[in-house]
Formats: C-alpha cells, sequence, structure tokens
C-alpha cells in the first residue's frame, strides 16, 4: 500500500490511491502483468498499449468522484531498460487522466521519486 503524505492528504479528501508498482519490470509483457495486479484490471484485456487506453478510460475502471491517485514506484529500471516503451506508458496514463477531467472526479498519476524506487512506510516520495 502506498504510503506518504500525498497519499494522506488524497485518502483523508476520498480519494482512492493505488500503488503502481513497477519492480522488476524490463519489458511491455511484465508491464501490463503489472497494470492487471495493481490497477485491478480484467483478465481479459488485451495487453497492449491501445487497449491499456481503452480500459483505463472505462468509466466502470475510472475513478469515482472525487478521484483516484495511482503513484508510480520502482519505474526507472523499466524506464532505463526500455525507453521507448516508457515514454509509450507515460502517454497512455497521461491521456488517461486527462480524459476524467470531463467528469465529476479526477484521475491523478505520480511517478515517485524516491531513492530506492519504492515509497518506504510513513515517508515521503
Amino acid at each position: 500500500m502506498t504510503h506518504g503524505p500525498l497519499a494522506a492528504v488524497c485518502r483523508s479528501a476520498g480519494w482512492q490511491v493505488t500503488e503502481l508498482d513497477l519492480s522488476g519490470v524490463l519489458d511491455k509483457g511484465a508491464f501490463m502483468a503489472r497494470c492487471i495486479r495493481d490497477l485491478d484490471l480484467p483478465e481479459w484485456f488485451g495487453r497492449n498499449w491501445d487497449a491499456l487506453a481503452d480500459v483505463l478510460g472505462d468509466p466502470d475502471w475510472g475513478p469515482a468522484s472525487p478521484g483516484r491517485l495511482v503513484v508510480v514506484t520502482g519505474w526507472r529500471p523499466y524506464a532505463r531498460s526500455r525507453p521507448e516503451e516508457w515514454e509509450t506508458a507515460q502517454e497512455v496514463l497521461e491521456s488517461a487522466s486527462g480524459y476524467y477531467e470531463q467528469f465529476d472526479a479526477a484521475l491523478s498519476v505520480v511517478l515517485s521519486l524516491g531513492g530506492s524506487d519504492q515509497l518506504p512506510p510513513d515517508q515521503p516520495g
């Protein structure tokens, strides 16, 4: 579970907080599997960038009001090993967060810049 001041503030405001832990992820297949696990995506989704964009933009998955915070941790090794894939992943996440601006809910995605790429309990990320 994601810890830290931002997560605590969001939770106190009624937001859902989710950690997308990319520790050990070094390719697209592992990224998609981690999205299924951590973002509670349906097993049937197509495991490609378009399918990920579609499912993240689906109101059935999307944030309830007031919103959902997704904290991405452990992302640096993936970004270094597959920079083009990582750029696409960021574009998909950014697009999904922008989609919910039209609704009475928000989706915010933040990258944890913690030294170990993980948020230790009760430490800022």
